[in-house]
């Protein structure tokens, strides 16, 4: 059995229903759906984990505290917000400005510092232990995971026919181990990673998590050094493969993401789209393929000078 079952996935779906979006689907071409995911409360996926995590927990009187590259901790800081909690959120200074001014709009107790995730990950759990807050971990534990995953218990619903697969981007694992324990024997679920930010790529590859140098334009999103050690349980036993996309491919995506529909994807939420459109992952004829657009939470100066640059 694997950590996360759909009846956690269902019994998540129930709880944290009355404060997520459902999201919409899009027929983009024949045979290829769009998950319109970047519409979710705070622009990402994130706030399901999250408002999962902290509905299914006692708060300490010292709050929460979270890491992140941006995005989970803009869905933290909602969350908290929504339950009366303090909050207070570690982000690396590679985070994208517009996330670092959407976490202060909350009113969280944010602080910037350390050049990449495990950087904010080592000051949050630091600051965790010496105040008593309770960490909320980005995508590593089953509540995150369980989370994440109602997604596709959604995404079932509002599709006439089952899709044969679906492309999810990868950052430490949580939303792809939600989506592969909800769809495992059902849809083939494959991941789309940046070639410069691999970690469970390389942890499918090892046989186990491994530290993974980043270096990827999708790094505040994507960014995580080793994937998680639940997610990879599932992914093992769940996920079909896990492909690699160029940051040029993401570009790309990102490009013809806005001509096609303005959306204004942030790169990591074009990853999944850059695998189709680049032919790094190529469906089988009739194949019904959906991708996830999981954010956007984008620099709009950076998408403009990206849509102008060929």
């Amino acid at each position: 059995m694997l950590p996360v079952t759909p009846s956690q996935i269902e019994f998540a779906e129930r709880r944290i229903r009355p404060h997520i979006r459902r999201t919409p689907v899009l027929d983009y071409a024949q045979d290829v759906q769009l998950k319109l995911e970047f519409l979710q409360v705070g622009g990402s996926f994130k706030s399901r984990g999250a408002f999962n995590s902290l509905l299914s927990q006692d708060i300490p009187s010292a709050g929460v505290a979270a890491a992140s590259g941006g995005n989970h901790g803009l869905a933290v800081a909602l969350a908290a917000k929504s339950r009366g909690v303090a909050s207070t959120i570690f982000v690396p200074e590679i985070s994208s400005p517009a996330k670092i001014d959407a976490i202060r709009a909350t009113g969280a107790n944010l602080r910037v510092g350390g050049h990449r995730y495990d950087d904010a990950l080592a000051a949050c759990e630091k600051f965790a232990t010496e105040s008593g807050a309770r960490s909320i971990h980005a995508y590593d534990t089953r509540e995150t995971i369980a989370g994440q995953g109602t997604l596709a218990l959604e995404w079932d619903a509002q599709t006439d026919a089952q899709l044969d697969t679906v492309l999810v981007a990868v950052g430490g694992g949580g939303l792809i181990a939600g989506l592969a324990a909800w769809w495992r024997g059902s849809v083939k679920v494959v991941g789309v990673e940046p070639q410069g930010s691999r970690a469970l790529h390389a942890a499918m590859k090892a046989g186990s998590p491994v530290d993974v140098t980043v270096n990827s334009i999708a790094a505040d999103s994507l960014g995580a050094k080793r994937a998680g050690a639940l997610a990879y349980t599932i992914a093992d036993s769940a996920v079909d493969r896990v492909i690699l996309v160029e940051d040029a491919a993401i570009l790309a995506a990102q490009r013809t993401l806005w001509q096609d529909l303005r959306i204004a994807s942030e790169p990591g939420g074009a990853t999944a789209f850059a695998a189709w459109q680049s032919g790094a992952y190529k469906p089988a004829d009739g194949e019904r393929l959906g991708i996830l657009l999981c954010g956007a939470n984008v620099e709009l100066n950076k998408l403009s000078e990206t849509v102008a640059n060929r």
